[in-house]
């Protein structure tokens, strides 16, 4: 039997929370090390499944799969192809690094740590799983202890913003339930194995697949989040605390977008088919609006919370495209995304950790005082805003070749959000380093070593796929040709 690496890969932090309900709480080295030893194993881990991928197969590949409630044909089924390896070494990255990030939290370590941890399993298990009832059961898992540690380790408005979370999330979790059971009942002989619903759930009826779509839909776009299920997320990332708010932004987002690419387009083609045109349109809404709103505020944290409104637009306006080139770039820009912006808000908990305040109008000159800050800032803010050379370029310039194939005017308009995106970063970079140093800030201290330690693995990424996109094109490309042919699309 070969070795379950997806298990170990997914359940590894879980057992890590285990041994912290056994650890003495006023022992916090001994939990942060459970938790860092932990989600660092799972990264070596993946690291090993990136390396041992065969990204020329477009099959699933590392499968594991058991009886788990025979008599409902429910099985445990995990597996990884070029849709989901990405993800789940992202969610190992993001997951290893917003560990040290968590150091910094003084109250509660012993919970604090233990929700961590079942959260990054249920992150990975939803990545992993390949049977709808255990992508249900991981999907929700994620809900609970999200909602303590936003609820809890939060700023002033902590229970507000958790529970508007939860509820938005609950309410698309229960549309999601019922597509689930609507496919279960459809197929014959019913089951929740993915890779056989592909196969047969095409035969629908075009209606019926409309009206599954559609509950997929309310659950995957609350997470993406799509306009207008967006308005949780800037209330959630502000009152998280900062290596929540990675995840949060960094992982969480993505996984409605995985479900768009793992259930809904291979499982009901004619319906994304039928959809495209409106894909196509709140993806181009969500960039637009997105920058715009982005750019009235003054707030460090909500800005980097509405850029990635407008920058997970870009998934949208992919996947509606039809081709390969936008699937790839809006696959590409799932991942891209979490590495950018997830060291975005490290670099504003590092601010704040200092100034305790994330007012942009209240800094100003603190390029002189904070030059190694500075530096990384700029890196991570030039590719957020799709500087050539950099991850998140290439990204978004995929996914808007592969939509102008389709939606031309839809496109061009799209392209304004760039151009506004620019602009408030580059005003964002204005306020926060240039200009003369507010003598409030006249001692403060440059980024240390634990900080850098976060996020220069993070920047040699971002520079890496800029320079040589191949590197993430090569392990999704086989897969997404395969996912193109299967629903109809265009190999371009």
């Amino acid at each position: 039997m070969p070795f379950p690496i997806l298990t170990f890969i997914v359940f590894l932090p879980l057992l890590g929370a285990m041994l912290i309900l056994f650890t003495p709480k006023n022992n916090s080295t001994l939990i942060k090390t459970i938790a860092t030893a932990v989600t660092g194993l799972a990264l070596l881990l993946s690291i090993g499944l990136v390396l041992r991928f065969e990204y020329l197969n477009p099959a699933i590949q590392f499968e594991e799969i058991c009886p788990w409630i025979p008599q409902l044909n429910i099985f445990y089924h995990l597996g990884t192809d070029g849709i989901s390896i990405g993800l789940i070494f992202l969610t190992t990255l993001l997951g290893f690094f917003a560990c040290i990030a968590s150091y910094g939290i003084e109250t509660r370590r012993k919970e604090y740590f233990f929700l961590y941890l079942l959260l990054t399993t249920g992150m990975l298990g939803t990545f992993a799983a390949l049977d709808l009832f255990l992508f249900y059961v991981f999907w929700e898992i994620v809900l609970v202890p999200m909602y303590f540690l936003i609820g809890i380790w939060g700023g002033p408005r902590k229970e507000y913003a958790a529970i508007k979370f939860f509820i938005y999330t609950l309410a698309g979790s229960v549309f999601m339930l019922l597509a689930i059971l609507a496919l279960y009942f459809t197929s014959s002989p019913h089951t929740f194995n993915m890779l056989e619903l592909a196969n047969s759930g095409n035969t629908l009826a075009k209606n019926l697949q409309i009206l599954i779509f559609i509950g997929f839909y309310l659950g995957f776009a609350v997470k993406v989040p799509v306009f207008p299920f967006h308005t949780w997320l800037p209330d959630a990332h502000v009152e998280a605390p900062t290596p929540i708010s990675v995840l949060l932004a960094g992982v969480l987002l993505k996984m409605g977008g995985y479900g768009f690419f793992r259930i809904s387009f291979p499982i009901l083609k004619d319906a994304a088919i039928y959809f495209a045109l409106p894909f196509a349109i709140l993806g181009m809404i969500n960039i637009v609006y997105g920058a715009f709103v982005a750019m009235a505020q003054t707030d460090f944290k909500k800005m980097v919370a509405y850029s990635s409104v407008s920058h997970m637009g870009f998934v949208m306006l992919g996947l509606a495209s039809m081709t390969s080139t936008g699937f790839n770039g809006a696959l590409m820009q799932m991942f891209n995304h979490g590495v950018i912006t997830g060291g975005m808000f490290l670099l504003v908990g590092v601010l704040y950790d200092r100034a305790h305040t994330r007012d942009l109008n209240k800094f100003g000159g603190l390029g002189v005082k904070m030059p190694v800050y500075a530096g990384l800032l700029t890196v991570f803010t030039l590719a957020s805003l799709g500087l050539p050379g950099l991850s998140g370029f290439v990204s978004e310039f995929l996914s808007l070749v592969g939509a102008f194939f389709g939606f031309k005017l839809i496109t061009i308009i799209s392209v304004l959000g760039i151009i506004i995106t620019a602009g408030y970063f580059l005003y964002m970079i204005q306020r926060v380093l240039l200009g003369p140093l507010n003598q409030v800030w006249v001692n403060i201290s440059d980024i240390n070593k634990r900080e850098l330690f976060t996020l220069i693995p993070l920047m040699i990424v971002i520079i890496a796929i800029g320079v040589y996109p191949m590197l993430l094109l090569n392990y999704q490309s086989a897969a997404v040709g395969g996912l193109i042919q299967k629903i109809g699309g265009v190999l371009f």
